[in-house]
């Protein structure tokens, strides 16, 4: 049975400077984008649980243009990204992240803050489970989400990436 490109998850390794990064993307656009040094698995585990019907594909040709802006923006040059995204997720958790795409280049909120923004203020602890969903580190910006006292909490990426995150937009 012929597969067709609609069931394809293409991914490539990006490796750029200290950075090794799984990506991937559907036809519609970046679709997982995950921590620094995770393992292949991580990447194999949310195709199976988000995109079952789908395979996966490396293809570094069709990962070019994603990771052309992810390297762009890892040296300063970009401040946001064009690349489509395809996000999936709960109705709730697409809230979130789109709430998290609306934070400004160099700037952070709290989680309460994003409870606010989706109208939902009760919601900080789902809001929480959300953003540590995220499949799209960076593009997504989580890392820009702090605690109420500008303290660094939680990201799937580890303390570190999100400090050389937040660094590198100062």
């Amino acid at each position: 049975m012929e597969q067709n490109n609609e069931d394809i998850v293409y991914w490539m390794l990006l490796n750029y400077g200290k950075w090794n990064i799984y990506m991937a993307a559907t036809k519609e656009g970046l679709c997982y984008a995950g921590p620094h040094d995770a393992p292949f698995d991580e990447l194999a585990d949310w195709t199976k649980k988000r995109l079952p019907t789908h395979r996966l594909l490396e293809d570094t040709n069709v990962m070019e243009p994603y990771a052309g802006e992810l390297i762009d923006y890892m040296e300063g040059k970009r401040k946001e990204f064009t690349i489509p995204l395809d996000l999936h997720g709960t109705p709730f958790q697409r809230s979130v992240w789109k709430a998290l795409l609306e934070i400004p280049y160099g700037q952070t909120v709290s989680y309460s803050d994003i409870a606010e923004r989706i109208q939902n203020p009760k919601s900080v602890r789902a809001v929480g489970a959300a953003i540590g969903a995220n499949p799209l580190l960076i593009t997504v910006p989580c890392h820009r989400v702090v605690g109420k006292d500008g303290s660094l909490t939680g990201f799937r990426g580890g303390l570190e990436m999100k400090k050389q995150l937040l660094n590198l937009e100062k």
